[in-house]
């Protein structure tokens, strides 16, 4: 249980108020490793939940869990040099075997193309194994050369990473653009994070990606994190790793590919939007806990009549999926625990004392908003804590959105971008020529990248108040303008 709650503000020091509550929520700790965090119990159950939610999405999608080893020889990631090239600085590598030397180094898994490739080669003969939907759930590592953060930036992470194989270039296009809008629902309707959704620039897609989707949320410090990816592969692995197949016309053909993946980011963003000076706020649907009794009494007669109470509404609420959990220790006062459930962010406070039940009643706290109200114990119970749960998590996705709202700028001239980098910070919306030089310009200059860009409308995409690129010219050249950017700085 954490000691103290958050000495800092998160509008004054957002960075550290950010590390304490990782600490004192409990998600983490540090290990002796720089680089390296321990995902301690409660963090970690927000990670199950993630998984539990998403594993059902993707096998609705026809997708299966597998998993491959976390070494890979060097000869087998340098089959696609250009792909491998971009982990370099950023590999692990083993070199030895106990006091032995190895003759072909090994590399912990920065990503998995390489390795499940070789065997997907092996698996793939006829048009009739394809499509092969393949998702891990695992670790990378990846030495992480910027400051490390907790969630954000680490030297390893968890994620999962889905890779498919296709029989024409038209259903793996058609995959990629149903898991980015997978993401986006997923964000949304349970993590309660509007975010923008796009396509990355040349520059900036995945190595080894003919073009790289990307769901982009904007910080309260103004930074943009990319909280997940969907990328199309074309051939670019499938001929250097021989993935080819007997098409129905008796030739052979390689074959089209995509690969995707979220991580424990994720979490990172439902700290840094939803949390405030007191701790977490989750949403209830993430949530491992999303209701805490805490029972009130003075003597022993009391503490019976209350905690039987307590009991029958916590076995109603389980019967009915609600989870929920009583806090009965007795070493703790309630203040101290109404303190320390805030902190862990669980979304509804249930208050129990004499007075309450005299009432035949309960008093009902959000964590959002600290609103307390008494509520009748009565056979509706669960349908209306149900509602008020429905409730928090709506309140949560609408305020998150409101302040992205306020985050997004148009910007018509290069020293417009760079003020308002300055003082208003979050997305500036912008056009470009699609010039290298230009982007490279702007990042060295100010520090902000191309985080999407919004010209490319997919089929799934609700593009509003998209400027014409017809007729504006490059925040940074002045040139007629081929697309419309979001700029910001990022993690």
């Amino acid at each position: 249980m954490s000691e103290t709650g958050i000495t800092e503000k998160k509008d004054k020091n957002f960075s550290e108020w950010y590390t304490q509550i990782v600490l004192k929520a409990e998600l983490i700790d540090y290990s002796s490793v720089k680089g390296f965090i321990i995902l301690r119990e409660y963090g970690y159950s927000i990670w199950e939940n993630i998984q539990n939610i998403l594993n059902k999405k993707f096998k609705e999608n026809g997708t299966k869990n597998a998993y491959f080893p976390s070494l890979i020889p060097e000869t087998l990631l340098n089959k696609e040099a250009d792909h491998f090239k971009g982990f370099i600085p950023e590999v692990f590598w083993v070199t030895k075997i106990g006091n032995n030397d190895i003759d072909n180094k090994l590399a912990i898994r920065p990503t998995s193309e390489t390795i499940a490739y070789e065997s997907y080669s092996k698996w793939i003969k006829s048009w009739r194994n394809l499509p092969l939907k393949l998702n891990f759930w695992n670790s990378v590592l990846r030495a992480e050369l910027k400051d490390t953060k907790p969630f954000i930036r680490t030297s390893e992470f968890l994620w999962q990473e889905g890779h498919t194989v296709h029989e024409t270039e038209e259903q793996a296009i058609e995959q990629v653009e149903i898991m980015l809008q997978l993401y986006e629902n997923f964000v949304n309707k349970y993590l309660a994070l509007p975010v923008l959704t796009g396509k990355k620039s040349e520059k900036d897609k995945f190595v080894g990606a003919k073009y790289t989707l990307t769901l982009e949320g904007i910080m309260p410090d103004g930074k943009a994190l990319q909280m997940g990816t969907s990328h199309y592969l074309g051939q670019n692995f499938s001929k250097p790793f021989k993935i080819s197949f007997l098409g129905k016309d008796e030739k052979q053909h390689f074959a089209w590919q995509t690969s995707w993946g979220v991580s424990w980011r994720l979490i990172g963003a439902l700290i840094m939007i939803h949390g405030d000076d007191k701790g977490l706020i989750l949403p209830p649907r993430i949530a491992p806990i999303q209701v805490v009794i805490i029972p009130i009494y003075y003597n022993e007669e009391q503490k019976k009549d209350i905690l039987k109470v307590s009991k029958e509404i916590t076995e109603q609420f389980e019967k009915n999926n609600i989870r929920i959990i009583i806090d009965s220790n007795e070493q703790y006062t309630p203040g101290w625990k109404f303190n320390h459930w805030e902190m862990k962010g669980v979304p509804i406070r249930i208050e129990i004392g004499p007075k309450d039940l005299d009432k035949n009643s309960i008093t009902v706290v959000k964590r959002n908003v600290k609103e307390k109200k008494q509520i009748k114990i009565t056979n509706n119970l669960v349908n209306q804590i149900n509602e008020e749960l429905d409730n928090i998590q709506v309140q949560l996705f609408d305020t998150a959105k409101k302040k992205q709202r306020e985050m997004i700028h148009e910007v018509n001239n290069y020293t417009d971008l760079c003020q308002k980098l300055k003082i208003n910070k979050g997305f500036m919306k912008a056009f470009w020529c699609e010039s290298v030089e230009c982007e490279d310009k702007i990042k060295e200059e100010t520090g902000a990248d191309i985080r999407l860009l919004i010209s490319d409308a997919f089929p799934y995409e609700k593009v509003v108040g998209v400027i014409d690129p017809e007729y504006g010219e490059c925040i940074s050249c002045s040139k007629k303008a081929t697309k419309t950017v979001y700029f910001a700085k990022s993690y």
